[in-house]
């Protein structure tokens, strides 16, 4: 092999000693040292997605949300399919309040995530933000709607009056019979209004589409043969760390007796939908 060759070759063993004391201060909470050592790392091999994504992580510690979105950016041109790229920038959007971007990386993220082990703590991670940002879209919409449709009331309502009071002054021996009708013209139009407003407002999450050891929305709930549902994950983390026995009717259990409750499944993903939450739960 040519020198170049060689040249390159200590470079990247550089760049990988480096990556690992990136990692030694990030743990140990020094993370000035850690984007010290990530970005040298970056200089010798600038084409290493995984440090910028490290590099990243160190920037969403101290909240620096332009210096995320830039690394990110920088890694997903690099590679594709970083899970951490894709959720990353997809946060780092969000906070921006770009949410048709953020969003759609975040779904990203977790479509990668989902394909690379299903099971690990990020695919969590990254659907609890995936849920919270299509909320937040969905309710900052909700707020522009509301005042859009008070706007509109308020016009409705001052028109009425106006005819009204045109109509009043060529009524004569009607005033009362004119008042009571424009009273009920206003009291419909209120109720339209009321009616459209209730539609489009925040609703809280029913109780019994929630985990009743987390009391977050169910994702893939199971129920038990005392007629318990719980989160699948949940209630096997519960086996593993506590015992295998119901946490709410102390009851023996195990995992053989656990049964998908398609039912609160299917209820859940239509809350969602209602709801403006509307992506994939399985």
């Amino acid at each position: 092999m040519g020198p170049g060759f060689v040249a390159l070759s200590g470079a990247a063993k550089q760049a990988e000693l480096l990556r690992k004391d990136g990692n030694h201060y990030f743990q140990k909470g020094r993370i000035g040292a850690a984007i010290e050592a990530y970005t040298e790392a970056i200089t010798l091999c600038p084409n290493v997605a995984v440090y910028l994504t490290n590099r990243a992580l160190c920037h969403r510690k101290r909240n620096d949300w332009k210096k995320v979105e830039e690394d990110c950016r920088r890694a997903i041109q690099i590679d594709s399919n970083s899970v951490k790229g894709h959720y990353m920038l997809g946060l780092a959007l969000i906070q921006n309040n770009v949410y048709p971007e953020g969003i759609k990386h975040l779904e990203k993220a977790l479509d990668l995530g989902r394909g690379a082990n299903p099971k690990s703590y990020m695919v969590e991670e990254i659907w609890q933000e995936l849920a919270k940002a299509k909320y937040r879209e969905w309710e900052k919409a909700s707020t522009k709607r509301s005042w859009e449709l008070q706007t509109l009331k308020e016009a409705c309502e001052a028109a009425l009056e106006q005819k009204y009071f045109l109509d009043h002054s060529e009524l004569e021996g009607f005033v009362d019979e004119a008042e009571i009708a424009h009273r009920k013209q206003l009291k419909s139009l209120r109720s339209v209004f009321e009616k459209v407003g209730e539609a489009d407002a925040p609703s809280e999450v029913p109780d019994y589409l929630c985990c009743k050891i987390t009391l977050d929305i169910l994702r893939d709930p199971v129920i038990t043969p005392s007629g318990v549902t719980y989160e699948r994950a949940v209630i096997l983390d519960h086996f593993r760390k506590v015992g295998n026995f119901d946490p709410l009717t102390r009851e023996l259990l195990d995992e053989s007796q656990l049964v998908p409750n398609l039912a609160i499944k299917e209820a859940v993903e239509a809350f969602l939908d209602k709801h403006g939450w509307a992506y994939n739960t399985d």
